[in-house]
């Protein structure tokens, strides 16, 4: 089986949700954490707190900088995510139109490199 990261893209600017829609995304996503776990799917996931909560480290000729915020300076960025194990792309894409829907918000799959072969 192979491993996919199912991230969740949050877009700055867009209005807040209400606490009863924050509460409504929970419980459905909290659903479908179930239906994954019960799948067989779930490896790990979790939402993730604000870009502004981000620091980004960087190492360089022997030098570690720290700087806060987000590596990429864009509106979009990473809410969330789940590890799935999936048997191919077109279930790992079923699994994400449901968590998109769940979370009202785009998910993006992609595959982990496969582990070379020793």
């Amino acid at each position: 089986m192979k491993q996919y990261l199912l991230a969740v893209h949050m877009v700055e600017g867009q209005p807040t949700p209400s606490e009863e829609e924050m509460q409504t995304l929970y419980g459905q996503v909290d659903v479908v954490n179930r239906e994954l776990q019960a799948a067989g799917a779930w490896v790990f996931g979790g939402g993730l707190l604000p870009a502004e909560a981000a620091t980004v480290v960087r190492s360089e000729n022997g030098r570690t900088t720290m700087t806060d915020g987000p590596f990429a300076e864009t509106k979009e960025q990473l809410g969330g995510f789940w590890v799935l194990r999936c048997e191919d792309l077109d279930q790992a894409l079923a699994w994400a139109a449901k968590c998109a829907e769940a979370c009202m918000g785009p998910v993006e799959v992609r595959p982990f490199q496969d582990e070379p072969e020793s």
